[in-house]
């Protein structure tokens, strides 16, 4: 089931505002329990959860900056 346009963008907003901030504060957490590694290694860990919070919503966000699709079929059926 595919969500709507609309739906997608409310996903977005609600993933960027409340879920990134805890996942965030889960990663930091997360790496605060290890000893302190390297700085290379600390650094990479981070890019790699900075990756890899985003990998499972990118069909939310993909085309989300675009203009809405749908938009253009109702201007088309009220004409």
């Amino acid at each position: 089931m595919a969500l709507s346009y609309k739906a997608r963008r409310r996903w977005a907003l609600v993933i960027l505002v409340i879920g990134l901030p805890l996942y965030i504060a889960v990663a930091w957490w997360a790496v605060g329990t290890l000893e302190r590694p390297n700085v290379l290694v600390e650094l990479a860990i981070y890019l790699g959860l900075g990756i890899v919070w985003a990998l499972p919503f990118k069909f939310i966000f993909k085309g989300i900056g675009q203009a809405d699709p749908d938009a253009d079929d109702e201007r088309d059926q009220n004409s």
